[in-house]
C-alpha cells in the first residue's frame, strides 16, 4: 500500500469523471451519502447542489462533510478528503463552475446547456477545501 502525494490524488481525481461519494451529516446526527460531480480548482474540490436538496440543507445547516472518490477500474485505490463547505449562490461564479463541470461530465459540446441547467438560482456553488486528505493506492500488495 503506498499513500499518493498532493499531485497524484489531484491527478487521481480529475484523471475521470467519476462520481464522488459525499457524506454529509443529517439534522438528526445520521450520516447521508449521495454521489455528486465534481472539478478541482487547485485543491479545492468544487460541485453544485440544490438548496433544498438534502446535500444542500445538510451543508447549510452543518458545512462538515467528507469525500470519497474511488477508480471502478482499480479496486486498489481511492481517496478520502474531510472538510468544510463554503456555499456561495454567487451567479456568475455559480454559471461559471456549472459549465465546466457539465463539460467534465457530459463533454464540452454540451457544457453550456448543463450550465444554463444547473447555474441557475436555487443552486448551490460548493467549495472544499480539504482539511485532511488520504489518498491510496496499491491497497491489496
Amino acid at each position: 500500500m503506498e499513500r499518493m502525494t498532493d499531485a497524484q490524488w489531484q491527478a487521481f481525481l480529475m484523471a475521470s469523471p467519476r462520481t464522488a461519494k459525499l457524506s454529509t451529516i443529517r439534522a438528526d446526527g445520521r450520516p447521508h451519502v449521495a454521489p455528486i460531480w465534481f472539478v478541482l480548482d487547485g485543491q479545492t474540490v468544487v460541485f453544485t447542489t440544490w438548496v433544498t436538496s438534502v446535500k444542500g440543507l445538510n451543508l447549510r445547516r452543518d458545512p462538515r462533510l467528507s469525500l470519497c472518490v474511488d477508480d471502478p477500474g482499480d479496486l486498489y485505490s481511492y481517496v478520502m478528503i474531510d472538510g468544510t463547505a463554503e456555499i456561495s449562490e454567487d451567479p456568475a461564479d455559480l454559471l461559471h463552475w456549472a459549465t465546466v463541470i457539465g463539460g467534465r461530465y457530459m463533454g464540452e459540446d454540451r457544457a453550456e446547456e448543463f450550465g444554463r441547467r444547473n447555474g441557475v438560482p436555487g443552486e448551490l456553488l460548493v467549495r472544499v477545501k480539504p482539511a485532511n486528505v488520504v489518498g491510496l493506492t496499491g491497497i491489496s500488495d
